[in-house]
């Protein structure tokens, strides 16, 4: 991937694998299938998870049948956001060992930034359940030209540290984010959750974050760029 050897910063995905966020989502988004008119099956619900919000809500609109203008998709939006805007304020679950791992990037001196193709207003307010402080900056996914799976938001967020990509891992959880990731030329360290993820060149799975230890991190890229170049 790079001839660079140095391991500079951490780029944190948020739903599914700092926050337990897939749940409140799932309900929100059956909710939205319902207003418009069929139920959500399992299937589309997984088909979209990590895509951003636009990609998710035309394959909602695919699956009840409904015509995918533009003032459509921003009722929907905002039907979307301030649901789940209000589903987030009763709580957002920690992932298991999610908030140690953004405590152990900074004791390492690493780089850190928030990259998730959830939009800005609800990332404010997931913020203030994970700390602004565990970032040096944040990238949402109204703030990027394509969402996950496009590399731009990974690149933004490796451009925003002031560092190549290559010497980036990326933390996710869902196939659309680590293919974002990957394609960006991160390395991945794919930690599963609501959908099982294959195995592929660029990615180290792994199965939990608890216990992760800054050996762990450092292994992960050095494992990712090695399997990338393979």
């Amino acid at each position: 991937m790079s001839e660079n050897n140095d391991f500079l910063g951490v780029l944190f995905d948020m739903d599914g694998t700092l926050l337990d966020s897939e749940k409140i989502w799932d309900v929100a988004v059956a909710e939205l299938s319902l207003e418009l008119g069929r139920e959500l099956t399992a299937e589309v619900r997984e088909s979209t998870l990590g895509n951003s919000m636009h990609g998710a809500l035309r394959k909602v609109f695919a699956h009840t049948g409904t015509d995918a203008t533009d003032s459509a998709l921003q009722d929907s939006r905002n039907w979307l956001t301030e649901r789940v805007a209000e589903l987030f304020s009763q709580g957002i679950p920690w992932r298991p060992g999610a908030k140690d791992t953004l405590a152990l990037a900074r004791e390492m001196g690493l780089k850190t930034a928030l990259v998730t193709n959830t939009e800005r207003g609800l990332v404010e307010n997931a913020l203030e359940t994970i700390g602004r402080e565990y970032f040096d900056f944040t990238v949402s996914g109204d703030e990027v030209d394509e969402g996950k799976p496009h590399p731009a938001p990974y690149l933004r967020g490796a451009s925003l540290l002031g560092l190549d990509p290559a010497t980036c891992l990326a933390i996710e959880d869902s196939p659309t984010g680590s293919l974002s990731a990957y394609r960006a030329g991160c390395s991945v360290l794919l930690v599963p959750s609501e959908v099982a993820v294959s195995p592929g060149p660029g990615y180290v799975i792994r199965e939990t974050l608890l216990g992760v230890t800054a050996g762990d991190l450092r292994s992960a890229w050095c494992d990712a760029q090695v399997s990338a170049s393979s």
